[in-house]
């Protein structure tokens, strides 16, 4: 498969130029910001680009049953990584360390592929660093700069897609058109990253929301849900995640009064190494530092606990990104803007989550449960 063909399927036209047209499907969105009942609302998309200063691009090829996701910042931002999954996949991650000299990025990559999914993150570096953009600690007259770009790939190698490619994968074409892709509005559920995902015994996806809290900070989170675990309450259609749903964001069932015994997960993969993970980014407009990001990134992971069962097992990779634009100074106790911040954020990504899977869609030739198609067949409770 040459680079033409991948582009061709992503529905962008080869050759890609930054800042040229945009080619993206709008996905769910809402018009206006949708109250939770208990303080704080959605943003105005309902997406983690409602987060000033981040873009979203998607593309994937259909006939390989993948894709990618680029979370584009517009300036050099601070970022921090946790990893609770037993079967990681990341690249650049220890740069985002506070130990370590950078400890921020100029984009964020989410991608299918396994391990050949993380090439996507260099056509990523290779465009940036065309126009400029990286790290220029070190750069000088014909000294290119270093884009900072690091990755978490997910496993859908084994979805039936055609994978017979030879020497050359399309991850890194797909980075590009991804990234050529990067604007306010992007689509959910069956795209990007989530485009081959299964969540679960269903189909999987790319999910995204965000919050506006009571004094004027916003929240966000885009996620690619690829677990072992379940999004769903065994035995019915509603979700996990359901007493943090807004309004009838992933279908207005909200939560459900069930006791399940400890070992009643329902709808999950039968376990097995390398065939999971969800990968996610948080990202926020406070001004917060690189250690108090990195709270944020754990606290964010309580996400994943609260919207699937089980999680971060030896068989996930489960790896969430947090990034910080910069636009809101912090006012009053740092302390206690970070727990704020990060407590949102794991709701949020709940949230995401739900909306991935309650977004997914069949793509044409692949026989694949979805939730949609489970709802219909039962009746709610």
């Amino acid at each position: 498969m040459n680079r033409r063909q991948v582009l061709a399927s992503t529905g962008i036209a080869a050759p890609l130029a930054l800042g040229g047209a945009r080619a993206m499907a709008a996905g769910p969105r809402s018009s206006q910001p949708v109250p939770s009942g208990q303080g704080g609302r959605t943003g105005p998309r309902n997406l983690i680009t409602d987060v000033a200063g981040i873009t979203v691009g998607c593309a994937h090829d259909a006939a390989v049953r993948t894709g990618t996701t680029v979370i584009l910042a517009d300036k050099l931002s601070t970022a921090a990584i946790d990893v609770r999954g037993g079967g990681p996949g990341t690249r650049e991650s220890d740069a985002l360390e506070s130990h370590n000299l950078v400890h921020a990025c100029n984009a964020v990559v989410l991608s299918g592929g396994s391990s050949w999914g993380l090439a996507a993150a260099d056509g990523v570096a290779a465009h940036l660093g065309a126009r400029g953009i990286g790290y220029g600690g070190l750069a000088s007259q014909g000294v290119p700069v270093s884009p900072i770009v690091p990755a978490a790939i997910l496993y859908d190698l084994g979805n039936g897609g055609n994978k017979r490619w030879g020497t050359e994968p399309p991850y890194r074409d797909l980075g590009i058109a991804a990234l050529a892709a990067a604007g306010p509005e992007f689509a959910l559920g069956t795209s990007g990253a989530g485009y081959g995902a299964m969540a679960g015994a269903l189909k999987g996806g790319l999910g995204s929301a965000s919050t506006l809290t009571h004094d004027g900070v916003t929240v966000g989170a885009i996620v690619a849900v690829n677990a072992l675990g379940s999004t769903l309450v065994p035995g019915t259609h509603h979700f996990w995640a359901g007493a943090f749903e807004m309004g009838d964001e992933f279908g207005g069932l909200g939560p459900i009064a069930a006791r399940v015994g400890p070992e009643q997960w329902g709808g999950t993969k039968l376990p097995a190494p390398r065939e999971n993970t969800t990968i996610a980014c948080v990202a926020t407009d406070l001004d917060l530092t690189a250690d108090e990001m990195k709270r944020v990134a754990i606290m964010a992971q309580d996400g994943l606990a609260r919207a699937i069962r089980p999680v971060h097992t030896p068989f996930d990779g489960d790896v969430v990104f947090a990034l910080c634009t910069g636009r809101i100074a912090v006012s009053g106790p740092r302390d206690l803007a970070v727990l704020t911040v990060g407590a949102v954020a794991a709701d949020t990504l709940a949230r995401a989550i739900a909306r991935g899977v309650h977004a997914a869609s069949a793509p044409a030739g692949w026989a694949v449960p979805t939730w949609s198609a489970l709802a219909s067949t039962q009746p709610q409770k």
